[in-house]
């Protein structure tokens, strides 16, 4: 089989993945992303990270994954058993809202159009290994995991507990949030008070 032909079978795959359910990731050599959706419809998708290297993945490869839709929601879970597979995931829509649950062991950047909202979970478990609209130098490690999100809705990232496999428990996570004394702070907002100075 030529290689245009095993590119013209890859894009016939692509076009075939359904924006709901869940989907296993796996490693492919011939495109810049191992899982890639484009759709107009709304998004509501688990996937499912492997447990494995596949034979002709490289060690250091992260996998890639690229969510986009026009202006429909986008609902994505990021499922991870083991944190030694690292991912890149880019999700791209106009306007539409974005809800991400990320794995509790997620260490990395995340990048977004936006300020974020972060639900407690993800305050209390994972603020402190993640930085958020960051500048990166070439000396910052780019093998971690990573995620941007461009829209002009609003973004909201969730905790995915990788110890019980099923997102965070958001009433157990808020009165944890509230009653535990805890030093993890949210990113502090840039808000100019130039206004105030005017006469």
């Amino acid at each position: 089989m030529s290689s245009e032909d095993s590119l013209s079978l890859e894009k016939t795959r692509l076009l075939r993945v359904q924006p709901t359910g869940t989907h296993k990731i796996h490693y492919n050599a011939l495109s810049d992303y191992d899982f890639m959706l484009k759709t107009q419809k709304s998004v509501d998708i688990s996937l499912a990270l492997p447990h494995y290297r596949a034979r002709n993945q490289p060690v250091d490869h992260r996998l890639a994954m690229f969510v986009s839709t026009e202006s429909s929601p986008i609902k994505l879970k990021v499922c991870r058993s083991v944190p030694r597979c690292k991912f890149f995931l880019d999700i791209r829509t106009t306007a539409a809202n974005v809800t991400v649950w990320l794995p509790s062991d997620f260490r990395g950047h995340i990048r977004c159009s936006d300020t974020p909202s972060f639900s407690a979970g993800f305050v209390n478990r994972m603020m402190a290994n993640v930085r958020v609209n960051e500048a990166m130098s070439m000396d910052d490690n780019w093998d971690n995991d990573e995620v941007w999100v461009d829209t002009r809705g609003l973004v909201t990232f969730r905790m995915w507990d990788v110890h019980t496999n099923a997102p965070e428990s958001q009433p157990k996570e808020t009165l944890k949030r509230i009653f535990c004394s805890t030093s993890k702070k949210l990113p502090e907002r840039n808000i100019t008070w130039d206004f105030l100075l005017e006469d």
